[in-house]
């Protein structure tokens, strides 16, 4: 194994809680009500993929001009950015710290597929930037998940093939991303119709010991 590509959101910090509730603000200030149930959905989604979601949930998704869903998106967005402001290396999740410690050593590249625009500002707040390798940025990508694209961006910005690397998910549209690019791939409390290589009930699982058994354990049944 060479690398490991990490999601954001609910795999390094859970930062979902401050998505939501920016994503409810903005949807209040037009009019629609979202719960528990349909933030759900939202997990590993674009901004606007998000923005289309919720409209078409309060059924005002021809409501809006293109212009006018852009700048929703941003009213959505510098909510967001003001609620991570606060986030500091305290906000990793659980085992994190010490698995990125552990690939570090061990010489392994790390890199981030994060949907999320504000993920270089996100790794800054929590400490850890001058530990990727690469980031990829989204806005450059002509599709978002569950389309494979972005992982398969970060294999080729780290210079290895798939079968090489890991992706690390905690939504169902991240797995199908990091399978359909044909990567390792781990999922944190995904349901086992996600197909993920290897499900775990939560970050502290997380090791580089286990990573690897299961690693070198998939590629047998491959290459028996």
């Amino acid at each position: 194994m060479k690398a490991v590509i990490f999601d954001l959101d609910g795999v390094i910090a859970d930062t979902a809680v401050y998505h939501f509730q920016a994503w409810k603000d903005l949807a209040r200030s037009i009019g629609i009500e979202i719960g528990e149930n349909l933030n759900q959905q939202l997990k590993g989604i674009s901004r606007m993929g998000s923005l289309e979601r919720i409209l078409k949930f309060g059924g005002r998704e021809h409501d809006f001009s293109e212009a006018e869903k852009l700048s929703l998106a941003e009213e959505k967005n510098q909510t967001y950015r003001g609620l991570i402001a606060t986030m500091t290396p305290a906000d990793l999740l659980p085992g994190i710290k010490n698995f990125l410690a552990e690939l570090k050593d061990a010489g392994i590249r790390i890199g981030l597929a994060s949907s999320s625009k504000n993920g270089p500002l996100i790794l800054k707040n929590l400490g850890i930037t001058a530990i990727f390798d690469t980031i990829v940025d989204p806005s450059k990508l002509k599709k978002g998940k569950p389309d494979p694209e972005i992982f398969a961006t970060a294999v080729n910005q780290l210079g290895f093939q798939p079968e090489q690397c890991t992706g690390i998910e905690d939504a169902v549209a991240g797995i199908q991303s990091i399978n359909g690019a044909g990567l390792f791939s781990v999922g944190i409390g995904v349901p086992a119709s996600a197909h993920a290589d290897w499900t775990i009930p939560s970050t502290e699982a997380l090791t580089l010991d286990a990573l690897n058994w299961n690693f070198i354990r998939k590629q047998k049944l491959i290459n028996p």
